[in-house]
């Protein structure tokens, strides 16, 4: 195959010649000579970390996370995943980062305020990337008491809400409420049961068991 030269026309237009190795130049141009040219891939490195770790402490502040929610976060805006780890474990050392913390605040606050079931918070956590003993470590600090307690006051507000329907209508819907909490079938027909019960000795006051 004959090579193609530079050569100069009368004018003055080039045609392409072999380039050596030597002329090849690298993206970004050559390193500065005497200087490291991994020095700037050390600096970027640098500069994403601290990106990194101001983007997960505003994350932090604005509401408690999980690590496996920090590190989607971080993997969904194309962090490298050495960035990730090593911003990620930085602040698991330091305590910023703390998933049986998580699951034990997260479990109080959603069955005191939701009133959800053991199951339904077992599920969250697990959604969030607590890991499975963690989960369980946290979860088996609602009692059965509470989870009585949580059931009865979602039957009661269901049932409480719905005085003008039928009685078989009532049922259902506060069954169904009780079923998307979580809570098992046989533990939501006693309770609904028990508030029906209840409320049909307060309707009654003739009722001699009153």
């Amino acid at each position: 195959m004959r090579e193609r030269r530079w050569s100069s026309d009368r004018t003055g237009t080039a045609e392409a010649g072999p380039v050596s190795a030597d002329e090849e130049t690298p993206p970004g141009g050559a390193a500065p000579p005497g200087e490291d040219p991994g020095k700037e891939r050390i600096e970027d490195r640098g500069d994403l970390e601290n990106k990194a770790r101001n983007l997960v402490l505003r994350m932090l502040t604005h509401s408690p996370r999980t690590r496996a929610q920090l590190e989607r976060s971080l993997h969904r805006r194309e962090y490298p995943d050495e960035v990730v780890e090593a911003v990620l474990n930085g602040l698991d050392e330091a305590g910023l980062i703390d998933d049986a913390a998580f699951a034990q605040a997260w479990v109080s606050s959603r069955q005191y305020s939701r009133h959800l079931s053991r199951r339904a918070l077992t599920q969250e956590l697990r959604t969030r990337g607590v890991e499975e003993e963690t989960v369980r470590e946290a979860v088996s600090e609602v009692s059965d008491e509470d989870e009585q307690d949580g059931a009865r006051a979602l039957a009661r507000k269901s049932l409480r809400s719905s005085r003008t329907k039928e009685k078989e209508a009532r049922i259902r819907r506060a069954l169904g409420v009780l079923g998307r909490k979580g809570y098992p079938g046989g533990l939501s027909y006693r309770i609904v049961r028990e508030e029906l019960e209840q409320e049909g000795l307060e309707a009654d006051p003739d009722d001699p068991g009153l």
